[in-house]
């Protein structure tokens, strides 16, 4: 079977997105999942092995199972998603998958849809990104730009509640001018990432933005000039980079846009986006207005892993900062779990989680197993860098712990959840007795997480250890001020377990600037 036959020449599947739309599948998948489904589906029933997935999809290129079984799992929880109910992809264990339920075959699709006809909006956020510009004048720097977008692509269809339209669909802007309003209505998405690369010599700058479709207001906006030696690695980098990024900026569009709906017929989705603000502060007074909406997402869907995650969170909070209720901590841990289960393939969901069942369940070796997990699925999750970067704090695993601090902090610098990030560093610095470094994370964390009293907690260890003792009294007053229930012991069953070495430094510290045993 040659390319054009499975969807890759003058079929292209992923245009055709009528079609699509009237067999129930959601158009928001990847090139490489769409490639995946016109092949099963041309199988008309039979079972397509992964050997011969690989030679018909990467065709030039190596690639391990598990690349298949990301795109696999993206394209099932589409097709189990369809509106008409009657799309599965089943795995034949020991043989490979087959498509089933697809009436009439897609193959068939070309002859009798307008590919051109603009396809509804999605409920959920999605993103189309255009073709990189080749602004160096070289045809043959023209490999480095598609190759780069491709990338993108693929990064940006790894995170879980993002629909990203597929290179195929976007090719046709191909040095063409475009009007971004104008693409985002007919590709039907909400944001579009442009941008393009310039050579020059042995350095090659590469300029990215995002915008939303419907305002043309422009989200996010960075270049990368870097030496360009190793392509793909080069690739590697700046995907990392952009995808990290972009994430953040379009949670907080996200969050923007729910709050201006009027809050009748909310979907789930809607629901989880109006928790955030209150679930990612770690107050508890914030976690009660969060929990309702949750638990009214979950009403509506029942196996939604990220509203599972986020509730884990709030009854944490709950547990941790307001009375160590054992019923609040069995919730986090239950919903934390239920998290797991239902979002194998959401990298934030599971590093979500992940963080609750180090800190209420003190399984630390599954919570490793899930940040890992996170990471694999989507190496630039704020989340899950974020939150594994707190945990091997206070587990000790300081070099690891600054790894996926500075990672965070070199893809998002200004992202506002990255309060976690320097907390977590204010940790490791502490502990290896740098009080200075220490002393700037903690009021870094504090500043842009005030609320927090943990941060506080922090600063008033370093102050104490940099020989600040006035200050450090005075930081101790606002960890009361924020949380007048704070207990050394309290810390002690959540995170002071992980590892006591780390913990009996702080508690030293703290008792000695008068906060309570």
């Amino acid at each position: 079977m040659d390319r054009d036959q499975v969807g890759f020449g003058r079929f292209r599947l992923d245009l055709n997105r009528r079609q699509l739309a009237r067999e129930g599948v959601p158009v928001r998948l990847s090139s490489r999942a769409l490639d995946i489904l016109c092949t099963l589906a041309l199988a008309k029933g039979e079972v397509v092995s992964k050997d011969e997935l690989m030679s018909r999809v990467w065709p030039d290129l190596v690639v391990d199972e598990n690349t298949i079984r990301v795109h696999i799992s993206a394209l099932r929880k589409a097709l189990d998603e369809g509106a008409s109910g009657q799309t599965h992809l089943m795995t034949v264990p020991g043989r490979g998958y087959r498509l089933i339920g697809l009436v009439p075959p897609l193959s068939a699709a070309n002859g009798g849809a307008d590919a051109s006809a603009a396809p509804a909006p999605s409920e959920r956020p999605s993103i189309a990104v255009l073709p990189f510009q080749n602004m160096s004048g070289d045809p043959e720097q023209e490999y480095f730009a598609d190759g780069m977008v491709e990338e993108i692509i693929t990064g940006l269809s790894r995170i879980k509640w993002l629909s990203v339209i597929s290179r195929n669909s976007t090719s046709i802007y191909k040095n063409k001018p475009v009007v971004i309003k104008e693409v985002a209505e007919k590709l039907g998405v909400r944001y579009v990432l442009e941008g393009g690369v310039r050579k020059s010599g042995h350095r090659v700058r590469i300029s990215a933005q995002l915008i939303d479709g419907n305002t043309d207001a422009h989200l996010w906006a960075q270049h990368y000039d870097r030496v360009l030696e190793d392509v793909f690695a080069l690739q590697d980098e700046i995907t990392m980079c952009v995808v990290g990024a972009i994430e953040p900026s379009l949670w907080r569009a996200e969050i923007e846009r729910v709050k201006r709906r009027r809050p009748t017929n909310l979907s789930a989705y809607d629901l989880v986006l109006r928790s955030l603000p209150f679930v990612l502060g770690h107050i508890p007074e914030d976690s009660e207005a969060a929990i309702p909406l949750l638990e009214e997402a979950l009403r509506l869907e029942p196996d939604y892993a990220a509203a599972h995650a986020f509730l884990g969170r709030c009854f944490h909070h709950r547990y941790a900062r307001a009375g160590l209720r054992e019923q609040d901590r069995l919730a986090a841990i239950q919903h934390s779990r239920a998290a797991v289960g239902h979002g194998s393939d959401d990298a934030t969901a599971l590093a979500a989680a992940a963080h609750i069942i180090a800190l209420d369940e003190h399984d630390t070796a599954t919570a490793l197993r899930l940040f890992d997990r996170a990471l694999e699925l989507s190496n630039s999750n704020i989340f899950a860098l974020s939150f594994s970067a707190i945990i091997l704090a206070w587990m000790g695993k300081t070099e690891l712990a600054v790894e996926r601090a500075e990672r965070a902090l070199r893809l998002s610098p200004f992202d506002f959840y990255n309060w976690r990030v320097h907390h977590a560093l204010a940790i490791v610095h502490f502990c290896r007795g740098r009080y200075a470094d220490a002393l700037n994370a903690a009021h870094s964390a504090v500043h842009a997480n005030p609320r927090f009293s943990t941060a506080h907690a922090v600063l008033a260890a370093a102050l104490l250890r940099a020989g600040r003792a006035a200050e450090a009294q005075a930081a101790a007053r606002e960890v009361l001020r924020h949380e007048s229930g704070f207990t050394i012991h309290a810390v002690w069953l959540v995170a002071g377990q992980l590892e006591p070495a780390v913990f009996d430094l702080f508690a030293a510290a703290w008792r000695e600037v008068g906060l309570p045993d």
